[in-house]
Parts: C-alpha cells; sequence; structure tokens
C-alpha cells in the first residue's frame, strides 16, 4: 500500500496576458485546496506575455504556505517546455541555451526552478479558451492583473 502523503493537495491554473508583446502585462492564478479558494492578479507596465506566463506560476506557488503536492494546469507550452525539456540543459549549461546563448527570462526560470523545489509539482497542459472552467478563471485574472497598471 502506498502511503498517503501528509501535504496539503492544491489544484492551480495560471495565465498571462499581454496588450502588445512587449506591452502592458498581466497574470492570474486561481488556486484550490478543498473547500478554500483563493485568486491573485498583477501587472507590469512594460512585459512579454512569456514573463507574465512564468511569474503566474512564480507567484501562484510562494502563496502557498508549505510543502503541497500541487496539480499546476498551464495554457504555455512555453512554460511546459521550459520545466520539461528545457531546464535541466539550461542548469548544466550554467544558464546558457544549447547555441550558448543566455536564457531568456533566467531570472523567472531561477525563481519557478526555486519554487517547485519546494513542492511535488504534477504539470498538465491545458488549451487556452477551450471552456476549462479553471483556466477561463486564471485568464480573466491575468486581464484583470493588465488592468490593474492600466
Amino acid at each position: 500500500m502506498t502511503p498517503v502523503s501528509d501535504k496539503p493537495t492544491v489544484e492551480i491554473w495560471t495565465d498571462g496576458a499581454c496588450k502588445g508583446n512587449p506591452g502592458i502585462g498581466g497574470w492570474g492564478a486561481l488556486l484550490r485546496s478543498g473547500e478554500h479558494r483563493k485568486e491573485l492578479f498583477g501587472g507590469e507596465k512594460a512585459t512579454t506575455n512569456n514573463r507574465m506566463e512564468l511569474t503566474a506560476v512564480v507567484e501562484a506557488l510562494r502563496a502557498l504556505k508549505g510543502p503541497s503536492d500541487v496539480t499546476l494546469h498551464v495554457d504555455s507550452q512555453y512554460v511546459m517546455n521550459g520545466m520539461k525539456s528545457w531546464i535541466a540543459g539550461w542548469k548544466r549549461n550554467g544558464w546558457q541555451t544549447a547555441a550558448k546563448k543566455p536564457v531568456k527570462n533566467a531570472d523567472l526560470w531561477k525563481a519557478l526552478d526555486a519554487e517547485v523545489a519546494e513542492h511535488d509539482v504534477h504539470w498538465v497542459w491545458v488549451k487556452g479558451h477551450a471552456g476549462d472552467p479553471g483556466n477561463e478563471r486564471a485568464d480573466q485574472l491575468a486581464n484583470d492583473g493588465v488592468d490593474s497598471v492600466r
């Protein structure tokens, strides 16, 4: 029999938005654990969509009160590929790409790597704007983040 984890189980949906790329951006996150629900958003005046996608995940994980079992739903191929395929090589190469160029958004990738190390994270890719209720809410929160800095 597999032991049951004593860590809280949390489901998170994140999204980023950018009006212009670069331009005004926002990020949003919906966190659910049992009956508890938390919504987060923020924005920046000059940013990119990829930075907002990463910021959403970093801020969602930072909001957790301790180590958790996390199911993280993202609609960003950039975030998924980065965490599943690219980050190990970047770290091995001193945060350089295979082409020996600095990794874009390395500050956020390093922050994300540190946050993920605190939790057991199961990554789930969801198609954006396809009716997933958590993703739709994260998208609205990301747009609220854009509006918060206009």
